[in-house]
């Protein structure tokens, strides 16, 4: 299994709690972690290589400031921000696909599923946590394909041997200047805005579940809901400004990321 990262320094142990949570409940998987960056050492993965154990592998590829000559970049549109959009671009050329996950994630299920997901023709798989008025809302302020999703980048399965074939980085560009007013969530933006017709559809509840999901669906059935997460998802999202490593998260979710932590903690890994 290729696992797609795009971490700083100070994201890498919140990324190998997600690590240990996706090899302990995928027991028999191997996992092949890249990681794009601008500024990572391998001295700062040695509590991920811990995490892997003989399971997996980790590989860090640079991302040149040459590599992105000619992208918008600001505040507002860093160039960290196209590693994921151009990941087919940077990752080995034998590669067919690849599961990017966000940091912040705890994996408590099998992800054989959605690994295997046969794509076809569709540049990406991922959940969309918009109701009906904001799918509309950014119909308009994208220029969306009617009935295309709009996602959360946190979680996508992307077809590198598609995009490779297909994908146009000028088109990319041209779309940022075209509408630099409207863009809030930069990378979300875009590829829900170029490539909407071509994303397949998960279910967000089962493979993108956040604390405020929870809420709107179950806003009282608790105790039913809890048991319908622990039964079903497979990968809950802690999106946003509540994170359950702050003082102050809110919500019931963090219980899996406690506790994960808490195990790495029994067996020496920080």
């Amino acid at each position: 299994m290729n696992l797609l990262l795009t971490v700083d320094k100070n994201y890498v142990p919140y990324m190998n709690v997600m690590l240990y949570s996706l090899l302990k409940s995928n027991p028999d998987e191997r996992v092949h972690v890249y990681i794009l960056h601008s500024s990572l050492k391998i001295e700062d993965l040695r509590e991920t290589e811990k995490v892997l154990s003989g399971r997996g592998s980790v590989r860090l590829i640079e991302v040149g400031e040459a590599e992105l000559q000619g992208a918008p970049v600001s505040s507002r549109y860093p160039r960290e921000m196209y590693y994921r959009i151009f990941a087919s671009k940077y990752l080995p050329r034998d590669m067919d696909r690849i599961l990017y996950l966000d940091p912040d994630i705890i994996v408590k299920g099998s992800l054989c599923e959605l690994y295997g997901l046969d794509m076809g023709q569709y540049y990406f798989a991922a959940a969309s946590h918009t109701g009906k008025v904001m799918t509309k809302l950014n119909e308009l302020r994208l220029d969306l394909e009617e009935k295309a999703p709009y996602i959360n980048s946190g979680v996508m399965l992307m077809n590198l041997e598609l995009l490779r074939k297909n994908q146009d980085y000028s088109a990319v560009f041209q779309y940022i200047r075209e509408r630099k007013n409207r863009l809030l969530l930069p990378d979300q933006d875009i590829i829900s805005g170029l490539y909407g017709k071509r994303i397949y559809s998960l279910d967000p509840l089962v493979y993108n579940m956040t604390e405020r999901m929870l809420y709107l669906r179950w806003p009282f059935e608790r105790d039913e809901i809890m048991d319908w997460v622990w039964k079903n998802t497979v990968i809950i999202h802690y999106c946003g400004r509540n994170k359950p490593w702050k003082e102050n998260y809110t919500g019931e979710l963090d219980v899996y990321y406690r506790n994960t932590v808490e195990e790495m903690k029994k067996r020496g890994i920080r």
